[in-house]
């Protein structure tokens, strides 16, 4: 394969909102909060499903390189029930091969609720579920070592079997990328994200609050020095402000698409990535890179869901 992916393996539950919504159940606005099953169906038991779909954000990207011709596997763990028969159900006919089995387990599949606000902006609530259980033994080495590159996100950065999950990873990768996933889990684990991108990672891709949380700075000048001296290859997306890409002491830029029906964010940093990825394993030039992400990004956000088809 020429990527593979390893991420939380989340069934997405797409629903409409208010900002009061978000404001009566304590959640903020743009980020990611995890919890419990029982918080969660409390929350759920609130809305109305739009639409439900096999996801989690490398998951997405995956999905996304496959679609643009790529050959591509995932790994991630679900339980044998129906969410999660389903959730491989929905990689296969996207042409991803999930690399893993599907077992009994004593956890229900992950699900996560996204929830779209009228300005178009997505809040997530996410129950790990079994996705949260993945451990070094879910990692077929053999498959990570064929693979051209290993595409990681920060979200499996969590004490216990995940982290062990990623290490044997990038032990046995010839190229790793990853996504800072989300500014909350960037600053959780801000000593370990910097060990990473300095000394573990070939392509690290962020949005633009995730790389100054990184870095400590809200000057992007700043950011832009830092991944300078850093010297590997760091993506940005900074919305409306277009995407930059630095590496090797060079700065590249592109702008972003104007005049677009935005309809939903969710997934744009996943799409984003994927076409990225699609011209860095293309041997693409890194501007040529930078409007492929763009394109694909700019794409997804009108419509609803992370899913172009």
């Amino acid at each position: 394969m020429q990527i593979i992916g390893i991420g939380n393996a989340i069934v997405d539950v797409i629903c409409k909102v208010t900002d009061e919504f978000l404001i009566d159940h304590a959640l903020i606005k743009s980020t990611m909060k995890l919890v419990d099953e029982n918080e969660f169906k409390k929350i759920l038991s609130n809305l109305k499903i739009e639409n439900t779909v096999s996801g989690g954000s490398v998951a997405n990207s995956i999905v996304g390189l496959s679609q643009l011709g790529n050959d591509v596997g995932f790994i991630g763990k679900v339980n044998n029930d129906d969410l999660g028969r389903s959730y491989v159900e929905g990689l296969k006919r996207e042409k991803v091969k999930y690399c893993n089995e599907v077992k009994d387990e004593p956890i229900h599949t992950g699900t996560c609720l996204i929830l779209i606000t009228p300005d178009h902006e997505r809040t997530m609530v996410t129950y790990l579920g079994i996705a949260g259980k993945i451990s070094d033994k879910d990692i077929d080495e053999q498959l990570v070592r064929e693979a051209n590159l290993t595409f990681l996100e920060g979200y499996l950065w969590d004490e216990g079997e995940p982290i062990k999950a990623f290490e044997k990873a990038l032990k046995h990768s010839n190229e790793v990328a990853m996504s800072l996933s989300d500014k909350f889990c960037v600053d959780r684990h801000k000593k370990s994200f910097l060990l990473l991108v300095k000394d573990h990672l070939d392509i690290t891709f962020a949005n633009e609050q995730e790389i100054c949380s990184l870095f400590g700075t809200e000057d992007f000048n700043q950011v832009i020095r830092y991944a300078k001296d850093i010297g590997k290859l760091i993506v940005i997306t900074r919305s409306d402000k277009g995407s930059v890409a630095v590496e090797g002491g060079q700065v590249y830029e592109c702008k972003a698409q104007e005049n677009l029906n935005i309809v939903d964010v969710t997934g744009a940093g996943d799409l984003f990535a994927a076409g990225f990825l699609h011209g860095y394993i293309n041997q693409k030039r890194i501007e040529i890179c930078l409007e492929q992400g763009t394109e694909m990004a700019s794409k997804i956000i009108q419509k609803i869901g992370a899913r172009l088809n």
